[in-house]
């Protein structure tokens, strides 16, 4: 028998594992047999075995999950998000639930408008582009005035669309590669479908 299979997990090595990332029983028992029960080593196993296996799902239909709800402020601000993944099993995970709780508090905080680049109407695009163009100083190349119109709207795109946006509680990802860690961790295509936010006498603001 090789050195990679002699080690066997306890029970409490599994389980333990197994809250901190939301794996199967026996992905979590595989994944510390393969680290010889190193811990971190083994819920790296496990994330990049999600990840390997994320692109293969992308097409995959995501059709359960939670609506979640976040009041601030003293009940002045309020958000819904509808966070989905494939499985009943994967939506009832109290991690797939603290997910989706710190993506409403992160859009109570953000107020991005859209959830991704796709749901951003195309003439909006070409209004924030035709703007970026005209306000370039004459004599500018046109291949110099692309970069700066790309680079003007990845800037919108990270203020107003909620993948883009960075985290509120790690600014060192954004909220997509949030969604994707999880994603490779649980196994689950996960993604927002929709959200709204709620703010007091919001609609008589001028």
């Amino acid at each position: 028998m090789s050195s990679t299979t002699s080690y066997k997990p306890g029970a409490d090595e599994v389980k333990r594992l197994r809250e901190a990332t939301g794996a199967g029983m026996l992905e979590c028992r595989n994944a510390l047999v393969k680290a010889h029960g190193d811990f971190d080593r083994a819920k790296g196993f496990l994330v990049e075995h999600g990840q390997a296996t994320l692109a293969k799902k992308a097409e995959r239909a995501a059709d359960e999950g939670l609506i979640g709800s976040y009041i601030h402020g003293g009940g002045k601000i309020g958000v819904l998000v509808e966070l989905n993944c494939e499985t009943d099993f994967v939506a009832r995970n109290e991690r797939f639930g603290g997910l989706l709780r710190d993506i409403a508090i992160h859009i109570a905080a953000t107020s991005p408008r859209f959830v991704d680049r796709e749901s951003v109407p195309a003439e909006l695009f070409a209004s924030l582009r035709k703007e970026i163009h005209e306000a370039s100083p004459p004599g500018t190349s046109l291949e110099g005035i692309e970069e700066v119109v790309e680079s003007k709207l990845d800037k919108w795109c990270k203020e107003h669309v909620l993948l883009d946006q960075s985290f509120v509680k790690d600014d060192t990802k954004s909220v997509g590669e949030l969604l994707g860690s999880f994603a490779g961790i649980l196994g689950e295509k996960i993604r927002v479908r929709r959200f709204v936010k709620f703010a007091l006498h919001d609609d008589d603001r001028e």
